[in-house]
């Protein structure tokens, strides 16, 4: 039925006007006509853990196969005890002004105990790939005019994809998904006609594999490199059974699992390594174990298909029913064009040509998806590549960077009401622990306190400095987690969990209250040494050596303010460390300020230094804008007015990944059109239809492209949509924002704001009309009047109050609602 519809939305499009097309019914899959020629065409599928990537071959299928724990490498100890000696002498330069110095003394001392490429600190990798190789009733290479009706599409909403067609009068269909309840791969494939359905389904990984027959059941097996010779690294196993109605069926390590005369036939596959850490579910030494009884539980060897197929039938709905359990908590409807039913490659290149307002809705969804397919309790957070990587070394190794990326991936998440998804990053931050503490202590002196991570990290527990200063000395890496940790309390207000997470925040603030130190020229608090995000300046009088090495750089300010400001009001929700936290309040007294320059824009660094480049990817300098709360047009119009230079003289075209967060800083500042540029930028095609060469953008599947790909910058886009639309970082409800013009009207339902609220909103004519606010826990809500409307009128427990003034409250009970018109 929903191809069906699909098609027919497809075929009369270009008859109907905007308002006749239903806004939201394009808006929940991806879908395309022919079959992915690149990887990043494929449909990406998940549960968290398994991941599934599809490319739809008629003749052979591809599907790139992950599991979210697989890494090489081990943990390590990167301990350089001339670091903490070298500390001294490092910041008496930068005291005297010699940045360079001090950056090639670092480079000389205050490394890790590592090598670019070293094998210890691992990558992420794929698990392999699974190819289906089909034969038809035609004997002849099948050319495109033989196949007919061909689509392929991935429902957003049931998380299942699909790919149907037609040849030599036969309907082919195929169904793939990654079962959340059941914790397998599926691939279910029928024909309309007995006896026609033939293939070979063959696992294999580019090293470290073997592939073994064991009865009915193929096996991918292998042990990673551990970076250290003679240890073996992670193990592995990846297990595959077919059940077939119909048919004949052999396996052998070299045919794989072949079918011939089917009709109707499941591939069940199960994955399992041998990673284990506290707060995961993975099996560890137990992982073979794990990974045959997974398999076992859905298709055992020895049972005839008839016991089996009910149980194989109700995969798809359990999957679908899991799924939605989290997608359906948030919708989003924006105007509709009769470009939304264009198949997504094709819509995403009429996007650089004509408005396409739903593609917003369309973006946001497909984060939220990305969001649930990429993690869940009990598993890992997403990484650069979220779960999905096609290569045994993944650009950046595929690991955390906590410069941005990390954080970025989280962003959408708890608006979009999925909170237990936090789990997985809590829980790293915990891991992180000990080894930030014995970081803290090698690279900083024995009087360094607390605990210390820097600008990367991987499931090994790395918290020391990156190999290149000019990159890696950033040791703000945890300060920037420690946001994200209080950000889930002021959204959940959960006290127990902030009692759990209060030793990680006084710890990271210990680390930085004993070892700043005071600048000569002004007696400012400041961090040393350290760096501005992979940014470079010139010193005054040479332009020609770019120099990283710095003191206190604004973000680090604007981050150590605000890790302050939690610790302090943390401890007073808690009743406790009221001398720490007054020591803390007397520090940030001493901080420097936020300093704007002679030509308006906000500085990145203590001294007004020339960037190398002006137009730097990272704006890390705007943290305090988003995604801090210490910048705002309201409470501080003169940074916020030199925010707005700062990123006019940046300039929008940047990676992917940086027009995402630069969306979100135009919505911070109220600029809904603004914003919207940005979007149409980081929608822009990545793959040039001419050449095939990728660049920043998006691709056809959209993926995010850096380039390469990085699933970051689909989070921070889906993030940047809901800050347009709902903003509660500033202590009360702010409805629509940052609305572009071409946003008139729309409608989403169940977002979450902090302080423990649901939001429901429906505008018209660019005006906010009905919102409904549900206390999912009790408390006082504040509301700010929308722009455009003077009165509201607040509908609750039987009572109306009506309001004019610019904010007003609005008091619930856990899971009452009040119902708000606005005239």
């Amino acid at each position: 039925m929903k191809t069906l519809l699909s098609s027919l939305l497809f075929l009369v499009s270009a008859s109907l006007g905007a308002s006749e097309i239903p806004a939201d019914s394009c808006n929940h899959q991806l879908y395309y006509t022919t079959p992915a020629a690149i990887w990043e065409e494929t449909l990406p599928l998940g549960n968290g853990r398994l991941g599934m990537m599809p490319d739809g071959g008629v003749s052979r299928e591809h599907i790139v196969l992950n599991e979210i724990s697989l890494w090489s490498g081990m943990e390590a100890d990167y301990s350089n005890p001339d670091a903490s000696r070298s500390l001294p002498a490092i910041r008496q330069l930068l005291f005297e002004g010699k940045n360079l110095e001090a950056q090639e003394l670092m480079y000389s001392s205050f490394v890790p105990k590592k090598q670019e490429t070293d094998g210890r600190y691992g990558a992420y990798q794929t698990l392999g790939d699974l190819n289906i190789d089909f034969s038809y009733q035609s004997q002849s290479k099948i050319s495109d005019s033989q196949i007919q009706n061909y689509r392929r599409w991935l429902s957003l909403r049931d998380a299942v994809a699909y790919t149907t067609f037609t040849q030599d009068g036969v309907t082919y269909h195929r169904e793939y998904f990654v079962s959340r309840n059941r914790d397998v791969m599926v691939v279910h494939l029928t024909a309309s006609r007995l006896g026609v359905l033939n293939f070979s389904a063959r696992l294999s990984r580019a090293e470290r594999a073997t592939v073994t027959a064991d009865g009915r059941t193929l096996l991918l097996t292998g042990t990673l490199d551990s970076g250290k010779p003679g240890q073996d690294g992670m193990k592995y196993r990846a297990a595959m059974r077919l059940v077939s109605r119909d048919g004949k069926q052999t396996t052998t390590p070299e045919e794989g699992i072949c079918l011939s005369g089917g009709q109707e036939a499941w591939l069940i596959l199960s994955a399992t390594t041998s990673y284990t850490a506290e707060g995961t579910t993975f099996p560890g030494t137990r992982y073979v174990e794990v990974c045959d009884s997974l398999l076992d539980a859905v298709a055992r060897p020895d049972s005839r298909f008839s016991a089996l197929s009910s149980q194989l039938s109700a995969l798809g709905p359990q999957q679908k029913e899991s799924h939605r359990a989290l997608y359906d908590r948030v919708s989003l409807a924006l105007p509709a064009t009769a470009d939304d039913a264009l198949p997504t490659n094709e819509r995403i290149l009429r996007f650089t040509q004509q408005e396409s307002p739903a593609l917003g809705a369309l973006y946001y969804n497909y984060g939220r998806y990305l969001l649930i397919s990429s993690t869940r309790p009990g598993s890992l957070p997403p990484n650069l590549q979220g779960l999905w990587a096609n290569g045994v070394w993944t650009p950046w190794n595929g690991d955390y960077h906590t410069n941005i990326n990390i954080q970025m991936n989280h962003w959408p998440l708890e608006q979009a009401g999925l909170s237990e998804l936090y789990q997985p990053l809590t829980t790293l931050i915990e891991r992180l622990l000990p080894s930030g503490r014995e970081s803290a202590r090698t690279f900083y002196g024995d009087s360094a306190q607390g605990w210390v991570l820097h600008m990367m990290t991987n499931v090994w527990n790395y918290t020391a400095p990156g190999e290149h200063p000019s990159w890696g000395a950033t040791n703000t890496g945890g300060a920037w987690l420690c946001a994200h940790l209080w950000e889930h309390y002021l959204y959940s207000q959960d006290k127990e969990y902030l009692r759990r997470i209060y030793p990680i925040l006084k710890g990271a603030a210990q680390f930085f209250s004993s070892t700043t130190v005071q600048e000569p020229k002004h007696g400012w608090l400041v961090t040393a040494p350290t760096s501005s995000p992979e940014n470079s300046f010139y010193l005054p009088g040479d332009s020609l050596t770019p120099v990283s090495i710095c003191m206190g750089p604004t973000m680090d300010v604007q981050l150590l303010t605000e890790l302050y400001t939690n610790v302090i009001a943390a401890a007073r929700l808690l009743d406790c460390d009221a001398d720490y936290a007054a020591r803390l309040q007397a520090d940030l007294k001493k901080f420097p300020p936020m300093q704007i320059s002679k030509e308006g824009y906000l500085q990145e660094w203590l001294e007004d230094y020339r960037e190398v480049d002006v137009h730097h990817r990272h704006v890390s300098h705007l943290y305090g804008l988003h995604p801090g709360n210490l910048i705002s047009p309201d409470r501080t119009p003169e940074l916020a007015e030199a925010c707005r230079v700062t990123l006019n003289r940046r300039g929008d075209e940047a990676t992917g990944w940086s027009r995402a967060w630069k969306m979100n800083f135009w919505a911070r500042l109220g600029d809904g059109n603004r914003a919207w540029k940005l979007f149409k930028s980081l929608l822009h095609p990545a793959v040039d239809p001419k050449t095939g060469h990728h660049g920043s953008g998006t691709f056809p599947n959209l993926f995010c492209s850096h380039p390469p790909f990085q699933l970051d910058g689909n989070f921070g886009g889906a993030a940047g949509i809901g800050e347009m639309l709902l903003q509660s970082h500033e202590g009360f409800i702010n409805l629509l924002p940052a609305l572009p013009d071409s946003w008139s009207s729309g409608s989403f339902r169940g977002m979450r704001v902090r302080g423990g609220a649901s939001v429901d909103l429906d505008w018209t004519d660019g005006r906010a009309v009905k919102a409904v606010i549900t206390a999912l826990v009790p408390g006082r809500f504040v509301l700010k009047m929308p722009a455009g409307v003077s009165r509201a009128e607040v509908k609750a427990g039987g009572e109306v109050h009506e309001y004019t003034a610019k904010n007003f409250p609005v008091e619930l009970l856990q899971g009452k609602a009040c119902e708000v018109l606005f005239y």
